[in-house]
């Protein structure tokens, strides 16, 4: 079990990898493409968002075909889109090698966690599920440091040749490790899935929990989509130290993380409900406090806007295992549709929930303590809901 989690956990990198190894050469990107860094900067929603509207298409597709097919399909597109990438000149050719990266990732990330479906449930999935997402944090702690080195040593373009390879390298490990984990008695569909898609959005249940999901991605991608702005910009850090913020910010969720997973199995998962929506409130409330009772001289400073980040970032840890485990725990029939609806949900909502907030007129800090308090509101449903449930669930067999 521990080597196939390993290998679900490559397939679910493929994701951050595409959004934070380039995230410290943004400007090398736009002088290269003759673009402002603003177009440039629209291609890490635009990315999240493909990927979560893709995974409706991809969902079906892996409870009629399987799992591993529909990963080497998505790993085949991450190798094309990252080349695409890596030679573009042109903006609208870059913007294109991220559609492609996108509709790579909304595959292999319904296969990793239809994956987890097919072999646990209750909170062993919710460990599982604890476990992907807080691993993924060792990303966003070392790939902005990692694509700066390599954007110093070889140019902006490399950081896309070396999503290409790792790209190839899993490719060849799922290829010949990752077995078929598809139920014989999965459901199979004609289509796109409407009807499905319809029954299950109509449960209150679901709703509650992908929209947990959604709030606490869209809180994170505000964050991450302000932050070079805020610390550089405003906040007069290098690139480099800038890597090194991101990078620390990164590790705490790993320890968050951590944390979580042996929290669920004492204290069970509505309290960890209950501890993001705590998390991300706490948050928004010293990033407002920050703003408006200490003096001018002390706003830009990095300490003002990650110490509150790094609060409630932590609830993003503490939200989307119980989450996701609760979503997806009644469609053992229907894991890849289900996954690939509730991935729709986080996705696409949590991205377009960040670009909405985003573009009011309103400043970064204020942006970000708003997107902090709908997340908290989302985590407080979640948790109301949970408490409604009775029972556990053991691992399936």
């Amino acid at each position: 079990m521990q080597k196939f989690t390993l290998i679900l956990l490559s397939l679910v990198l493929l994701a951050p990898l595409g959004i934070d190894l380039y995230l410290p050469t943004l400007p090398q990107i736009a002088e290269g493409l003759n673009s402002p860094v603003s177009l440039i900067q629209i291609t890490i929603p635009l990315f999240l968002l493909v990927m979560g509207i893709g995974q409706l298409i991809t969902g079906p597709l892996v409870d009629n075909f399987g799992r591993k097919p529909l990963a080497l399909i998505g790993l085949a597109l991450y190798i094309t889109g990252s080349a695409i990438a890596a030679t573009s000149t042109l903006w609208p050719v870059f913007f294109l090698a991220r559609i492609i990266q996108g509709c790579a990732v909304c595959c292999t990330a319904v296969v990793a966690f239809s994956g987890v479906r097919d072999r646990l449930s209750g909170e062993d999935a919710a460990r599982a599920y604890g476990f992907l997402n807080g691993a993924l944090n060792i990303v966003p702690a070392l790939a902005p440091l990692l694509g700066g080195i390599l954007a110093e040593a070889y140019g902006w373009r490399m950081p896309f040749w070396f999503l290409c390879g790792y790209a190839v390298v899993i490719g060849l490990i799922v290829l010949l490790w990752l077995p078929e984990t598809r139920p014989a008695d999965t459901l199979r569909v004609k289509g796109l899935p409407l009807a499905q898609y319809a029954a299950i959005a109509r449960e209150p249940r679901f709703l509650a929990f992908a929209f947990a999901n959604a709030g606490a991605l869209g809180m994170v991608l505000t964050y991450v989509s302000l932050a070079p702005h805020v610390l550089m910009t405003e906040g007069g850090l290098t690139p480099l130290q800038f890597s090194f913020a991101f990078g620390a910010n990164g590790f705490w969720i790993m320890l968050v993380s951590a944390f979580v997973n042996k929290t669920i199995r004492k204290a069970g998962r509505p309290f960890c409900l209950a501890m993001g929506f705590a998390t991300m409130l706490i948050g928004a409330i010293l990033l407002m406090m920050g703003t408006t009772l200490l003096p001018a001289a002390w706003q830009n400073h990095w300490a003002l806007y990650m110490i509150p980040v790094a609060v409630s970032v932590a609830g993003l840890a503490f939200t989307v295992g119980p989450a996701t485990s609760y979503a997806l725990e009644p469609y053992q029939q229907q894991a890849g549709v289900a996954s690939a609806l509730q991935g729709f949900i986080q996705m696409a909502c949590g991205a377009g929930g960040s670009m909405a907030i985003v573009a009011l007129p309103v400043a970064e800090k204020s942006s970000l303590a708003l997107m902090m308090l709908l997340g908290a509101a989302l985590a407080l449903t979640a948790w109301r809901c949970s408490k409604k449930m009775h029972g556990r669930v053991t691992a399936l067999k």
